[in-house]
């Protein structure tokens, strides 16, 4: 049996102590507040954003197709956990709807990526045929496509048109997300380092080479295609959950946009970068700026023409800043590594020291 690295050991540690600390920071402080608010979005959208990172940064593939299996996944979630008591004033309009009967959570979040998975195999036949852009318009037109399906009224008794769906269970504890969402992401890690992430990223590196190494471009690509979609309808049916009320409107293309906007600040083909850059997107869209559209927020006061929009004014400020500093995104390709740290900060104070000792001298 292969031992872990010292490297794997401390961030199996990082990694309880941070779950530790937030089950000791719901204990001391409003489960309410903004900071839980912010940490429940954020593992929500990090796991939607390492789904979007294993297709877009790891095989190579321009998707847009996010929002839409995130549409699915979340309608299947509610559908099929509303408890029949409340069926007929969910479904005022429709009878009650098809449907009589829920299931629990863990297997409707499993049946939920489930049914994301099904489309994506389907749409990925025709699609994935396609290249580059087209990839991305063929996909995005989908989403599009998907979202004014499920409003349909002859789909009423299933999806409730453009009705709200509600009453179906959530969570409470920023725990619930945080586990969800580990689980997950660690599961596309180790998907990443099998021979199978492998032969995702000679894909993404040369296509013809890829080939010619006897991997089988289409059925790679239908497998990442899937698998990310899986993850992503598990992701929106979190969001559902983090939400209480679905409806189609919500997961417009600038859902997608989001996520991709995410994936690009974090670093393409980097698992750790969409973590990082999950959090940071909603602490600081959020939180940290909203200040700015009431008039004043960090000493900063908001002109009166700008006053309801201000907000993302300075917000795309910062995005613009972080990309021309770090073009690759926070973490480029790399991953989270104790050692590379250790060699920065290493490094940092040998050139300190040497600078020190070169004024001794003089």
């Amino acid at each position: 049996m292969k031992k872990l690295s010292k490297n794997n050991i401390i961030t199996i540690a990082l990694i309880i102590a941070i779950y530790a600390i937030v089950f000791v920071l719901e204990k001391v402080i409003d489960s309410n507040s903004m900071l839980f608010i912010v940490l429940k979005k954020g593992a929500i959208y990090a796991l939607v954003a390492v789904s979007m990172n294993l297709l877009n940064g790891f095989t190579g593939l321009f998707s847009l197709g996010q929002a839409g299996f995130m549409l699915i996944g979340a309608y299947t979630y509610a559908i099929f956990t509303i408890p029949v008591e409340y069926r007929d004033a969910v479904y005022q309009y429709f009878d009650g709807g098809i449907v009589q009967f829920s299931i629990p959570v863990i297997p409707a979040l499993i049946l939920a990526g489930l049914a994301a998975a099904l489309f994506a195999f389907l749409i990925g036949l025709p699609v994935l045929r396609l290249k580059s852009d087209y990839l991305a318009i063929a996909t995005l037109g989908f989403a599009e496509i998907i979202r004014a399906f499920f409003q349909w009224d002859t789909l009423g008794p299933v999806t409730n048109g453009s009705n709200l769906l509600r009453k179906f269970p959530t969570f409470d504890s920023t725990l619930f997300p945080f586990t969800v969402a580990g689980i997950c992401i660690l599961l596309i890690v180790l998907l990443i380092n099998s021979s199978y992430g492998r032969a995702f990223k000679a894909i993404r590196d040369d296509e013809i080479a890829a080939e010619a190494m006897g991997i089988n471009l289409f059925k790679h690509k239908e497998m990442s295609f899937v698998i990310s979609s899986f993850f992503a309808g598990v992701g929106g049916a979190l969001l559902a959950m983090f939400q209480t009320t679905v409806q189609a409107m919500a997961f417009k293309s600038a859902m997608t946009y989001e996520i991709l906007l995410i994936v690009v600040l974090g670093g393409l083909g980097s698992v750790t970068g969409s973590c990082i850059a999950s959090f940071l997107f909603i602490a600081c869209s959020e939180w940290w700026l909203r200040g700015l559209d009431s008039g004043e927020f960090l000493g900063i006061k908001a002109p009166e023409v700008f006053r309801n929009g201000f907000r993302l004014v300075v917000f795309s400020i910062v995005i613009m800043v972080v990309v021309l500093f770090f073009r690759k995104g926070i973490m480029g390709d790399r991953e989270f590594s104790w050692d590379a740290i250790i060699n920065f900060f290493g490094k940092l104070f040998k050139k300190k020291d040497k600078a020190a000792k070169e004024v001794a001298s003089k």
